[in-house]
């Protein structure tokens, strides 16, 4: 039956709502809780491990404010965590990110694509899983651009600094003739724009956020669990960190005015 729940996002800081944004658009009727773990951001270095532990912390928290499903709006975390959150949970549908490969060598012109993410994504299963699944027949280029997640939570989208970071990623794979670009970070997208400069508008760039939107859409009408009201219910957000930082990127990236609030109750001493 329709179930006026919670829709749980979680990221390690505000990569994730470029999901949101997807989401939000999609279904606007649902009421969403979104979380960033920004004190312990970034995730890309970490042991998984660790990242698996940050994971279940925050998906506890999650499923004890009562929502029907959690999106894990992060790719480190999702090559981390996934398999052993639906294993931890198993009875509240969990969306995780999943690298656009498929897409990528399915469209390819040139048989040479890029893959951008965080050296956690690419030293997990999922990654190696979807790339002997779907990338045979292509050459897969891979590059962990170090610190841009980090600028990208500063809001320095394109400041220097960034330019560069995305140059020593982006020019030696132009050199090696790719015309597709697999973006395996949630928080890369909000660098679309500089990245689209650098590479020309003959390169695609994949979001991955659209296609998890329609995941998510697509579990809830299979479980009945669309909210039945109308309406646009406002979005709560928590964090980790700064809840006053945190409302400057909301309004920076998603041109929102929220009011954040800071949450750590789930973060063991």
């Amino acid at each position: 039956m329709p179930d006026p729940a919670p829709i749980g996002v979680y990221d390690s800081g505000i990569g994730g709502l470029s999901v949101l944004r997807s989401i939000r658009e999609l279904l606007p009727h649902e009421t969403l809780i979104y979380l960033g773990d920004q004190a312990r951001v970034p995730y890309g270095p970490r042991p998984i491990l660790e990242v698996r532990q940050f994971a279940e912390q925050v998906l506890g928290y999650l499923f004890g404010r009562g929502v029907k499903l959690v999106v894990v709006a992060c790719n480190t975390a999702s090559a981390a965590a996934l398999h052993h959150l639906r294993l931890t949970f198993p009875n509240i549908p969990i969306v995780g990110m999943e690298p656009a490969v498929k897409p990528a060598a399915e469209h390819t012109r040139t048989g040479v694509v890029g893959v951008l993410a965080t050296p956690a994504t690419f030293q997990g299963e999922l990654y190696a899983s979807v790339v002997e699944r779907f990338a045979q027949d292509v050459t897969v280029l891979q590059h962990a651009p170090l610190g841009l997640v980090e600028q990208i939570e500063k809001g320095e989208l394109d400041a220097p600094a960034t330019r560069a970071l995305l140059e020593s990623a982006l020019l030696p794979m132009l050199a090696r003739h790719i015309d597709t670009i697999v973006l395996g970070c949630t928080h890369y997208p909000f660098v679309i724009p500089l990245i689209q400069e650098i590479v020309g508008q003959g390169v695609r760039v994949i979001d991955p956020a659209p296609a998890i939107a329609r995941r998510t859409r697509h579990i809830l009408e299979e479980r009945s669990l669309l909210t039945p009201e109308p309406g646009t219910p406002p979005i709560e957000f928590l964090t980790t960190g700064d809840p006053a930082h945190m409302r400057v990127q909301i309004a920076q990236l998603l041109g929102l005015e929220a009011e954040p609030r800071q949450e750590t109750s789930f973060i063991a001493s």
